[in-house]
């Protein structure tokens, strides 16, 4: 049996307090293909704890088997500074308490710094390429040192996972459906991961803004295909996505059950672990592009009682929540009607049901580009 368990420590800020993430690793060290999951670097996302739970299960079972055929690591706590994170008994992981940073930010960008690395090193053969970017990549994370134990956090878990050909980062929404995110540059070839796991919506992004982890490992690829691609091949060698497990209340053993053996059937079918993953489900969505994605916003405060739902198709211009101000002296002018500002799905929505004036009430994803929606402005905290 290959697995083993051992423990990353971060570093220490206050005397007696030390944290330390929990990682599992399953085949030989170097194996191919190797597949990284993480779930709660939003440490208030608990559906992907729950999950990796139960991915763990099996995987530990398709050792005893002898079935791990390339290298598999499982965090299963990416954030234990943000599970620390109590106020009034709320768990409140999103940010950091010390600076109010999005603990899903400022991983490291290497893509430059590969770039010039490897110019002059590539050649013909993109195998070839792709081992030499990969060490460089290493080369280039080894390098940066930690003084804060956020920017440790964010070292450890990039340093876990930086030669990985899958990184699979587990997140949930507030109210949604199953969603994904994933680079431009890996569509179509990343469409049976959106099916295996039944994604509703699939957005595609190369640069959204604000680094967050998974893109840490899908983008050097990207900018060095544009850089170098016409002279020397560079595939882009890591399947990284944002896997977002429906909404924060979704935490069930049946749910996260079907999603873990989901799943265990994506790193089947990829090669990582051996045995048949049996038929592809047929996809439940269309990709569209991250830009198409329209936020309903309050102008006002108020209530917000939902006409729509998660998984709502809608037309632009829909009514698809009413705004309620409990202040208004006469019931019928209290409702104001937010629409939709594009036609798709409505994935996602806010389990807050008082606004107030800028809040983002709920998300559609459309087909089509939005004005004002940028790559590298993509993103919201």
């Amino acid at each position: 049996m290959s697995h083993r368990i051992s423990r990353a420590t971060l570093p220490v800020m206050s005397p007696g307090v030390e944290r330390a993430h929990l990682v599992h690793r399953f085949g030989a060290p170097g194996a191919r293909p190797k597949a990284y999951l993480q779930a709660g670097i939003h440490a208030d996302e608990i559906p992907g704890l729950l999950v990796l739970h139960h991915l763990l299960g099996r995987l530990i079972a398709a050792d005893a088997a002898g079935a791990i055929a390339g290298e598999v690591i499982v965090v299963p706590f990416a954030n234990p500074i943000g599970l620390g994170q109590r106020l009034r008994g709320e768990l409140l992981g999103r940010f950091e308490f010390d600076g109010g940073e999005n603990f899903n930010r400022n991983f490291p960008d290497l893509a430059e710094t590969v770039a010039e690395r490897v110019a002059g090193r590539l050649g013909d053969v993109a195998e070839a390429n792709v081992a030499i970017v990969r060490e460089a990549l290493v080369v280039a994370l080894a390098e940066r040192a930690a003084v804060t134990e956020l920017d440790g956090q964010r070292l450890a878990l990039t340093r876990l996972a930086i030669d990985a050909d899958i990184v699979l980062d587990l997140h949930c929404d507030s109210e949604s459906v199953m969603h994904l995110f994933v680079a431009r540059a890996l569509w179509p070839a990343a469409a049976d991961l959106s099916a295996q796991i039944g994604s509703r919506v699939t957005m595609l992004a190369d640069y959204s803004g604000g680094q967050p982890f998974d893109e840490t490992f899908s983008r050097p690829w990207s900018v060095l295909a544009e850089r170098f691609g016409a002279r020397h091949p560079v595939p882009p060698a890591c399947l990284a996505a944002t896997v977002e497990l429906r909404g924060s209340a979704d935490v069930d053993d049946g749910l996260a059950e079907a999603d873990a053996r989901n799943l265990f059937r994506v790193l089947q079918r990829r090669g990582v672990v051996a045995g048949d993953p049996g038929p592809l489900p047929e996809p439940l969505c269309e990709a569209t592009p991250f830009e198409g994605v329209g936020h309903v916003v309050a102008p006002a405060p108020g209530i917000v009682a939902y006409r729509r739902h998660p998984g709502d198709r809608v037309e632009k211009g829909e009514v698809v929540a009413d705004l309620v101000d409990p202040t208004a002296e006469d019931p019928a002018s209290a409702r104001t009607p937010l629409l939709s500002p594009t036609a798709g799905i409505l994935f996602g929505r806010d389990r807050l049901k008082f606004a107030r004036p800028g809040n983002r009430v709920c998300k559609i994803a459309g087909a089509d580009p939005l004005p004002g929606r940028e790559p590298g402005k993509l993103m919201t905290d």
